[in-house]
């Protein structure tokens, strides 16, 4: 009926090799394929099975499966290598213990390659030794629950690929319904495709924790647990977990079993489903390299700031860097730098960086502080001359600054600041460094290399005055002289207004000039004016009888007087100057030309006897009546003023006030006028005249 097999082996198979039994069985979740090898038979040995369809259990598995949807259901059992399997299906609903005869079995011996199952053509229910292996497909219904017995007849260690078909599905936990997320195979992509993923440890052996990796496979889906193990089939039947941290090496392969645990049926066949993957360990340890950083010194302030994160010592971006200050530090986790992206230090200094990966493997190394070289400067000055309408002050082309030294120094720029700070800071940069307007005083140029340091240098700003000549001075000489103008020696070019480029230039007249001198690159202009002497002006003439007496005003003192313009004399008064037009010449101490005035000594009448005899009768100086403001005015004795003769009198007086005689008497008179000449000059002639009236 059945093939025979030594009782003895049978016996050793049970003892060593037990597997899963009908209360025990596997479930089988979804309409995914199958791998397992059993190596022998669960706890009890079920004897005979199906009624006789299956002699015994030799490397047997049970499986038990419910259906999802209905339709009809086939199977197929492929060996992995020569294995001779043999089949029995029992249900739908049966308990175990009471499973009755099966409903479909196989007991082929393996003439096709030890293929065996249910198929849609067979129209067999059960084959015997010498049949195709293959039976009738089965039709089911939502909700049958069937158990599937799979025995490997010929006891070797080749197992076999369930996969399922048919238009019925099988119910699963691992549905996007209940699984909403993929699982998460640990670790990373195998070189080799065919081969496990593989999980960094940082040394081979190692003590591993594998509950650090149920979260990252389960992936957020509830409800699901995960058990490793040390081989698939452990991780098919959930037998053997790993439960505590152990020993694992990177040869080993290790299997995950996931299970899910239906919270409102702990016993549904769902949560008896499981989803199984494997992994290897790789040896992950790692090696941080040692960098050198460099930082700018700037200004030579002693002090750089370095970005310790930009030290390339390891390329994995996901590492953890911890940065500290010593080696000690680091290895005590104390002092930890918290500004790395922005450390201040001194130079040469070494800090040291711990390196963790992802996978908490960690690597020192340590991180030499430099500083970059500088430019090298120094201070410089710059002299320019003044600006003409602002002499304070100066254009400078600060380019032109000597501040790099030596100056064969190649790729440096130079930017030009107000103060030190705004240097440093590179706030108010002066941009019109070629033609920069500044009194006297200090400006910083900010030389910076081709690794963005700097150096600030100053540069004094002298501004040039002008140079005066100090002996050429304003004149005054007379208008009709001419004289030499003399800017003086110590300059090296000169040029007048005039055209001369001589120190000095003869034979100028009253006017305005300048003068051009260059003292170095510098060039003052001065100004230079000949004024005309001021003349004296005759303020006034007073005659008396033949007594005249000039006065002068403006001009420059001592004044000469002459009548004609031959004899001078320091004296203001000619006297016995004679009766009529006369000259008198006046010059002041430039002794130019002389002002001239012509006055006129009247004719001088003393007595007066207004008789009515037609001689002497009045006194009459309308001989004057050319001369402007002519007044003849009458004073008696007590300078009380009895008449005035105008020109409505025709400058004549007969004796008599207000249409009387006055009495015999002396009287006082005097004339007044302006000349005819351009300061209308006054005159003033006194003199006495006797009045005689009838008594």
């Amino acid at each position: 009926m059945k093939k025979l097999l030594l009782f003895l082996f049978l016996s050793l198979s049970q003892v060593y090799f037990s597997q899963s039994d009908c209360v025990s069985a596997l479930a089988v979740c979804g309409n995914s394929n199958i791998s397992y090898t059993p190596s022998g038979f669960g706890s009890i040995q079920e004897n005979p099975l199906g009624g006789g369809c299956l002699s015994s259990e030799h490397y047997s598995v049970w499986y038990t499966f419910t259906i999802a949807t209905s339709g009809t259901l086939t199977f197929l059992i492929t060996p992995n290598a020569f294995a001779d399997y043999d089949w029995a299906v029992f249900g739908p609903n049966k308990p175990c213990g009471s499973l009755g005869s099966p409903l479909r079995c196989s007991f082929a011996a393996p003439s096709n390659g030890g293929l065996t199952g249910l198929n849609m053509t067979s129209t067999d229910l059960t084959q015997g030794a010498a049949s195709s292996g293959f039976c009738k497909y089965m039709d089911v219904v939502a909700g049958e629950t069937y158990y599937l017995i799979i025995d490997n007849f010929t006891h070797n260690n080749n197992g076999f690929v369930l996969s399922w078909g048919g238009t019925a599905t099988l119910t699963s936990p691992f549905t996007t319904a209940i699984q909403p997320y993929p699982f998460v195979t640990p670790g990373t992509p195998n070189a080799n495709p065919a081969l496990p993923n593989e999980v960094n440890i940082c040394t081979s052996p190692t003590i591993f924790d594998f509950s650090t990796l149920s979260s990252g496979i389960i992936n957020g889906n509830p409800n699901f647990t995960v058990s490793y193990h040390t081989s698939s089939n452990d991780a098919i039947t959930g037998s053997n977990p790993i439960t505590i941290p152990i020993t694992v090496n990177t040869t080993t392969v290790y299997y995950y079993s996931i299970s899910y645990n239906d919270p409102t049926n702990p016993n549904s066949v769902v949560s008896r489903c499981k989803q199984t993957g494997s992994f290897k360990f790789k040896q992950g340890n790692i090696t941080a390299n040692d960098v050198t950083l460099y930082s700018c010194n700037n200004n030579n302030a002693g002090v750089a700031t370095f970005n310790l994160t930009s030290a390339a010592v390891f390329p994995d971006p996901t590492a953890i860097k911890k940065y500290y200050p010593t080696l000690a530090d680091l290895n005590a986790g104390t002092n930890e730098i918290t500004n790395p992206a922005a450390y201040v230090s001194s130079s040469p200094n070494i800090v040291f960086v711990k390196v963790t990966n992802l996978q908490g493997c960690s690597a020192t190394a340590k991180i030499t502080l430099n500083f970059y070289p500088l430019p090298t400067v120094a201070e410089a000055t710059l002299r320019s001359c003044f600006i003409e309408s602002n002499p304070s002050t100066a254009s400078f082309n600060l380019t032109t600054a000597t501040v790099i030294i030596p100056a064969t120094q190649t790729g440096l720029t130079k930017k030009y600041y107000p103060s030190v700070a705004d240097a440093i800071n590179g706030t108010n940069e002066i941009i019109n460094s070629a033609s920069y307007i500044a009194p006297n005083g200090i400006i910083y140029v900010k030389v910076i290399n081709s690794n963005g340091c700097f150096m600030v240098a100053k540069v004094n700003l002298i501004v040039l005055p002008p140079v005066y000549s100090t002996v050429l001075e304003d004149k005054i000489i007379c208008m009709e002289d001419k004289t030499t103008l003399d800017a003086g020696p110590g300059f090296s070019a000169y040029e007048w207004s005039t055209g001369a480029t001589t120190q000095t230039i003869n034979n100028v007249g009253v006017g305005t000039y300048w003068v051009k001198l260059k003292t170095g690159e510098c060039i003052t202009k001065q100004n230079v004016k000949i004024y005309p002497s001021v003349q004296p002006v005759i303020s006034n003439v007073d005659i008396s009888n033949n007594t005249v007496t000039i006065y002068t005003t403006g001009g420059t003192p001592p004044y000469k007087y002459s009548m004609d313009n031959i004899n001078w004399q320091d004296s203001n008064v000619f006297t016995n100057v004679p009766r009529g037009d006369n000259t008198i010449y006046v010059k002041d101490s430039y002794d130019c030309d002389p002002i001239t005035i012509t006055i006129v000594v009247p004719n001088l009448i003393n007595v007066i006897t207004p008789n009515g005899d037609g001689i002497n009768d009045v006194i009459d100086y309308s001989a004057l009546s050319g001369k402007k403001g002519l007044v003849l005015s009458i004073f008696d004795r007590y300078g009380t003023k009895v008449f005035q003769a105008d020109k409505f009198t025709g400058y004549k007086w007969d004796g008599s006030a207000s249409g009387k005689k006055l009495p015999t008497a002396t009287y006082w008179y005097s004339i007044t006028w302006n000349e005819n000449d351009k300061h209308n000059t006054p005159v003033k002639y006194s003199g006495w005249i006797l009045v005689k009236n009838r008594e």
